[in-house]
């Protein structure tokens, strides 16, 4: 234990710093200390309870939830949005909401953006993101073939188009299919340039986000014809698929499940999207639980981007 004079010292730095607002130096001048000492000081009046510190959160924020994913999961970050309730309508907007915060926040000057196709919740945050106030220089790449129905093709085309305008960015569109018919037609839309030029681009993304799907498709996804015919979909449950990423599935452990059907996907590869400094997954809902714990337990994203009832079961 301190002496009581050496209390006093402490108290006295410390009631300048936190409660006066003066910095450092300007204590350091007044009682005619070193900077460095000023330091020490305000270290261990926190190390002897001189001083705690207690963060009140507001109301809608869930630091310790996030906190306690982010540890078991072993995570780069999460961030839980404030739902109001488990409605899908309510999910998608508050998951789209926070996850546009993010991104408005933490893109850094000439990332390559990766953004998947087909996903509700990215066209969510797409709608609610704000443009920057200045160029950042990113190039924005379809990491999933955006070509399908006419009549849904035209959100794959929003997503990209929208967010490489909100960054002032560059588009770059895989005009392919996210499921071809066959390897061998697959094969076909390789010899076309430009879905060449995206996939080459797939290393260098830095930053990717993507949705995390059931097995059974999502609505949107279903509209576009990117899906699997229903016996090939049972073939992945009796595989022990739960989820997938970029229409490359896994099961509850995380581990991909390799089937014939991998072969006709055009889009980012699970070990590509491993590889990216930041891979996002936006998810939520109880329908989403499952695949959203394989997606993490086989570390396909180290951002997750989720509601708060969805947090909860997590943990």
């Amino acid at each position: 234990m301190a002496r009581l004079d050496e209390l006093r010292l402490l108290a006295k730095v410390a009631h300048l710093y936190y409660e006066r607002g003066m910095t450092q130096p300007e204590i350091a001048r007044q009682m005619s200390l070193s900077q460095a000492t000023v330091s020490r000081l305000l270290k261990r009046a926190l190390n002897e309870q001189v001083v705690r510190i207690t963060i009140s959160p507001p109301q809608g924020a869930y630091t310790k939830l996030e906190d306690a994913i982010q540890s078991r999961y072993q995570l780069r970050d999460v961030m839980v949005a404030d739902a109001l309730d488990e409605s899908e309508a309510e999910i998608l907007r508050s998951i789209g909401s926070t996850a546009a915060f993010y991104l408005e926040t933490t893109l850094e000057p000439g990332e390559t953006v990766g953004i998947s196709s087909w996903s509700e919740t990215l066209l969510a945050m797409v709608d609610a993101l704000t443009p920057l106030a200045r160029p950042s220089g990113s190039r924005v790449v379809q990491i999933l073939g955006g070509i399908g129905n006419p009549g849904a093709g035209v959100h794959a085309t929003h997503l990209t188009r929208r967010l490489a305008a909100c960054l002032h960015g560059e588009p770059i569109f895989l005009p392919a299919p996210g499921i071809a018919a066959s390897p061998a037609a697959k094969d076909l839309f390789f010899e076309d340039q430009y879905v060449r030029e995206a996939v080459q681009l797939f290393d260098q993304v830095s930053l990717a986000l993507v949705g995390i799907g059931t097995v059974e498709p999502s609505a949107m996804l279903a509209r576009s014809g990117n899906v699997f015919a229903p016996q090939e979909l049972e073939t992945l449950r009796s595989s022990g698929a739960v989820g997938d990423v970029c229409l490359h599935f896994f099961d509850a452990a995380g581990r991909p499940v390799l089937t014939p059907l991998n072969d006709r996907v055009i889009g980012m590869e699970l070990a590509q999207l491993r590889s990216c400094r930041r891979s996002v997954g936006l998810a939520g809902g109880k329908r989403k639980l499952s695949a959203i714990v394989g997606a993490l337990r086989g570390g396909w994203v180290n951002v997750l981007i989720t509601d708060r009832f969805t947090a909860e079961r997590l943990v």
